[in-house]
């Protein structure tokens, strides 16, 4: 989930039960869109229409977002969503979100990580976790059997006023730690895939965008459909 000053109210992963759910095989020439990381992406509890951007990406609900209708990976043939993202996800829970993924023909991953991990103590890091974070999502992307993979960077509900600072941590300090997590982000983006920068994305929008002070709206989950959008049908 987030960048810089935001609460530190989160539910925990459930391994056990992301270890448990059997893939599905595709069906022969179906493009799998598989999702990892946090509420950026598993954020249908947090809106009333329970919609996740990922299922969005493969399927738009025309309905309640006709400027996407027709824009979606379904338009372009047979599709599906493997959904593996969990609320409250730390870099350290991405190896279990991955357990028992098979490689498939046609696939594309996006993740979203790193705001759980600023908010469990990065925000205020000198230096080291910041760089076992970047180890441990260097070794997930680079294990994971899924190509092309498309991370997203953190993005910031305060909007860069440090006026809504609700961390508890000096908003300096944790900007500065917030930008290194993205620096490390894109760093590995460019070693072994892409990176689509949600923070500048969302540094555009307003509050509608957020519920729950740092949880993506029904607006934000199509937000982040939207940074996503043109970089996974361009990969795939």
């Amino acid at each position: 989930m987030p960048p810089t000053p935001f609460s530190p109210l989160r539910r925990s992963l459930t391994a056990a039960a992301l270890a448990s759910a059997a893939p599905i095989a595709p069906a022969a020439g179906t493009l799998v869109l598989h999702t990892f990381g946090d509420s950026i992406l598993d954020c249908a509890r947090y809106n009333e229409r329970g919609v996740h951007p990922g299922a969005l990406l493969v399927r738009n609900d025309d309905a309640l977002f006709p400027e996407f209708a027709g824009r979606d990976l379904s338009a372009r043939g047979p599709a599906r969503l493997e959904h593996r993202a969990q609320d409250g996800a730390t870099v350290a829970s991405l190896p279990a979100q991955a357990r028992g993924l098979r490689r498939v023909d046609r696939a594309a991953a996006i993740v979203t990580v790193g705001g759980n991990d600023l908010l469990r103590g990065l925000a205020s890091d000198a230096g080291p976790g910041l760089k076992a974070f970047e180890a441990a999502l260097e070794a997930f992307v680079r294990a994971l059997p899924i190509r092309p993979v498309l991370l997203g960077t953190v993005y910031d509900p305060t909007f860069g006023d440090d006026a809504r600072n609700f961390l508890g941590v000096d908003a300096r300090i944790a900007r500065a730690n917030h930008r290194r997590v993205g620096d490390a982000i894109g760093a590995i983006a460019a070693r072994h895939g892409r990176l689509v920068d949600l923070h500048a994305h969302f540094l555009t929008g307003d509050p509608s965008w957020f519920t729950r002070t740092i949880e993506p709206s029904l607006v934000g989950a199509s937000e982040v459909r939207r940074a996503f959008l043109a970089p996974v049908l361009a990969a795939t």
